[in-house]
């Protein structure tokens, strides 16, 4: 498809909200994809090194 400017390009004939939408969905999926293991595993091995420490003094 041409596009005649950017305005057009960014509102894709009638189209616009939608497909930008899917793309913004679609985005903070991958991203929440990356984020919450990394978030998870951190939180593991903070738990794991305050359950060893209590482990430690016993």
């Amino acid at each position: 498809m041409n596009f005649s400017s950017f305005a057009e390009f960014v509102a894709m004939g009638t189209h616009g909200v939608y497909v930008w939408a899917a793309y913004g969905v679609s985005l903070a999926v991958l991203a929440l994809n990356v984020i919450l293991p990394l978030l998870a595993r951190r939180r593991y091995l903070r738990d794991e090194a305050r359950r060893l420490r209590r482990e430690e003094m016993k």
